[in-house]
């Protein structure tokens, strides 16, 4: 079995999610990363685009998650999109990162990240 790395890097979405009412209320941006790996080789083989993931279709399913609905916790959001993503594309492992820009803390920082990885 030959395992491919598909990845989806830095989808930007709006979305409301966050510990406090106010980023629950206003929004802000969303960054999201997913890695997908799977065995691909009977696409490559028969050089066939309906055997492989569709990226489209990846990005579709984020963009759901990410403005469809309202997540506290955006662990609790990247291991709804890796378990999708999963589930949905027949994948091995499922990679999904979700990087905050605008953190409500007193401080400088440039982002908060949150990574989680699914496999079979």
């Amino acid at each position: 079995m030959a395992e491919y790395r598909i990845a989806l890097e830095n989808i930007r979405l709006y979305g409301y999610h966050g510990a406090t009412p106010s980023e629950r209320e206003l929004g802000q941006r969303f960054e999201v990363d997913v890695e997908i790996t799977a065995d691909l080789s009977e696409a490559v083989a028969d050089d066939d685009m309906k055997k492989t993931v569709n990226y489209e279709k990846v990005y579709r399913l984020v963009e759901s998650e990410v403005v469809g609905q309202k997540y506290h916790l955006l662990e609790t959001m990247a291991d709804k999109i890796a378990r999708d993503v999963l589930e949905t594309f027949h994948a091995v492992k499922v990679l999904v990162r979700i990087r905050k820009p605008n953190v409500p803390i007193a401080g400088a920082i440039d982002h908060v990240e949150v990574e989680v990885t699914h496999s079979r």
